[in-house]
Formats: C-alpha cells, sequence, structure tokens
C-alpha cells in the first residue's frame, strides 16, 4: 500500500475556495489577508447546575462534616441540599430573598 502524497500550505491554500468578499482585502505578494468581521457568539444557555452555578469551597471541622454527614445520611439527602436549606434560612433571618426568589427572577 503507497502512501498518500503529502500536500504542501500552497497547494492546500489553492485548492481552497475563495473566501467571500465581505470584508476588505489586502494583496501581499501573491497571498491574500482578509479581515473577518465576527459577531461574538451567542452564549450557550447553561442546561445543569454545574454549568450554571460557580464553584465555592467550604472547609469545615471534621466533627462538623460528621455531623452533616449523618443528617444527610439520616434524612437520606445530600450534604448540598443541607448547606443550601441552612443558606436559605440565614438569607431568610437577614431579610434578603430566598434561593427559589432568586433563581426564578434570572429566567433559568
Amino acid at each position: 500500500m503507497s502512501k498518500p502524497p503529502k500536500l504542501s500550505l500552497a497547494a492546500i491554500v489553492a485548492s481552497a475556495s475563495p473566501p467571500a468578499r465581505s470584508a476588505p482585502a489586502i494583496r501581499l505578494q501573491g497571498a491574500e489577508i482578509v479581515a473577518l468581521a465576527l459577531a461574538p457568539p451567542a452564549p450557550k444557555p447553561a442546561s445543569t447546575l454545574k454549568q450554571r452555578a460557580r464553584q465555592m469551597s467550604v472547609y469545615l471541622e471534621p466533627p462538623v462534616y460528621d455531623q452533616l454527614r449523618d443528617l444527610a445520611y439520616a434524612e437520606r439527602t445530600k450534604m448540598h441540599a443541607l448547606l443550601l436549606e441552612g443558606l436559605d434560612l440565614l438569607f431568610k433571618q437577614r431579610g434578603a430573598r430566598s434561593i427559589a426568589q432568586l433563581t426564578d427572577t434570572q429566567g433559568r
């Protein structure tokens, strides 16, 4: 079986279709440089919590971590849900909007 022929950059450029003439072109010794006016890419809607949210670390003393883990196990829930519940209570105590109100107004 023979190897496919090696293509040079000049051959690849020559075989390419000519660029659209929507932007001004500059000629430099046979090469054409085209300035493209690109629109910024539209932001993709985030579909998962990991894509939407910001990550934050929290350092807990071992007994605090163990108690949180035990509560989550006893209630058959996740530690994350308990932390969010605690934040919601803090927001309510301080007169701030709840997590549900914050996420509903952002129109996810």
